[in-house]
């Protein structure tokens, strides 16, 4: 595996390119950013000003703009300025997937209370979820893509419903792979949120694919908007980190500080970080533990890396947190099975189906790797039945191949 000379990143980590300098896509796209001029950011402000001037004097909106918010560090951030700032009235939007953690709970419900602002949360059947959480482990192995479908979903569709034409995101999550240019100026579309959020899954597919039972009036929350709508309402999803620079570590000082807003009182086992994904009690556990079995990274490399490049940390730092949480089975494991109903073993043998060739390799028995401290180590036993094994090794076979090895 090669990694990135500058941050942690793998090559194989959210479509990442490494040049033959040896530095990633995604640092690139930052350094970038770093020559952005106060002058630019200042156009990009005046931008956002006539945008919000236009939906100002407009009297065909129920509401000056929706706020998809989790009650997470960014979302908080994203209502003060729209709120304080703009003096905006928004709709705040929340999709419920069942597992907040108790402090993700409580900033969600007090952001009715901090932005004077009306607040819906919509949240499926939780008999559906634990359905989707199952057969979504199986199609993709990833359990949680009710919950990246219903933040990109449900919001739209309460748009259309309330005639608000403008919604505001946060980040532009696409630049963390160098995808964009820091001057470009992204907008929300129905592509990046079926291929990249999606997976390139609709949730009719899971419905064909899945031995679960389903039925159409168990997606209305992930129910797309027709084009028809979305044009009739006049939609348009905008990130405000087009608009101003983004620090989610920033971020957080501020809304503590003017908000009381609640970090996760107990660490997390996958990670360093206690300010992200409070929405979902599995986005730093055995979801993100399922991104380590099929490539070889998780959720700490995801963090150090951000941090290592904004200067919050070093490289070498970054790297031993990554040695510390990356391999890490978390103890939410046990909690998920008991809620999906499975075996610790029926985990294994379907999460092994889906490790990479690209990364892992079989030996003696058990699932090696490199690692971006020059030390292979093997992570657990194969659960793979001998058919599964043979296969996995052809397709490693394969590429070594084509690698010239």
């Amino acid at each position: 595996m090669k990694y990135c000379n500058k941050c942690v990143y793998p090559y194989y980590a959210v479509a990442l390119e490494i040049s033959e300098d040896g530095i990633c896509s995604s640092c690139k796209s930052f350094e970038k950013s770093e020559l952005l001029t106060q002058t630019f950011w200042k156009e990009r402000r005046r931008k956002l000003d006539n945008i919000f001037k236009d939906v100002i004097n407009s009297n065909s909106t129920n509401y000056d703009c929706l706020i998809p918010v989790s009650g997470g560090k960014d979302s908080y951030y994203q209502a003060h300025l729209i709120t304080k700032e703009y003096g905006l009235k928004p709709l705040l939007m929340t999709y419920h997937g069942n597992n907040f953690l108790p402090e993700g709970d409580h900033n969600r419900d007090k952001m009715r209370h901090d932005f004077d602002a009306d607040h819906i949360v919509w949240g499926p059947s939780v008999d559906v979820l634990i359905r989707l959480n199952r057969a979504t482990f199986k199609i993709m192995g990833d359990m949680n893509w009710q919950n990246h479908c219903g933040i990109m979903s449900a919001p739209i569709r309460v748009a259309v419903n309330f005639n608000i034409p403008l919604i505001i995101w946060g980040e532009i999550y696409m630049d963390f792979a160098g995808m964009h240019d820091p001057d470009d100026f992204v907008e929300f579309s129905a592509r990046s949120r079926l291929e990249h959020d999606l997976r390139g899954y609709e949730w009719y597919d899971i419905m064909e694919k899945s031995n679960e039972k389903f039925s159409k009036k168990d997606f209305n929350w992930a129910s797309y908007p027709s084009d028809e709508e979305i044009i009739n309402v006049g939609v348009r999803g905008l990130y405000i980190g087009n608009f101003f620079k983004w620090d989610p570590n920033a971020h957080t000082k501020m809304v503590i500080e003017q908000y009381n807003w609640k970090a996760a009182e107990k660490p997390f086992e996958r990670t360093y970080r206690t300010m992200s994904n409070l929405d979902d009690r599995y986005e730093n556990g055995i979801h993100d533990l399922m991104k380590f079995v099929k490539f070889g990274y998780g959720r700490a490399s995801d963090h150090a890396s951000k941090d290592i490049r904004t200067g919050y940390m070093t490289r070498d730092e970054g790297i031993e947190m990554v040695r510390k949480y990356d391999h890490v089975v978390s103890s939410d494991l046990e909690h998920w099975l008991d809620y999906v109903d499975m075996t610790e073993d029926e985990f294994w043998n379907i999460a092994d189906t889906f490790r990479d060739p690209n990364v892992w390799w079989i030996e003696n028995g058990k699932w090696w790797k490199e690692n971006i401290w020059g030390e292979p180590c093997s992570y657990g036993e194969v659960s793979l039945s001998q058919k599964e094994k043979k296969k996995f090794n052809e397709n490693s076979l394969s590429i070594s191949r084509r690698n010239g090895a």
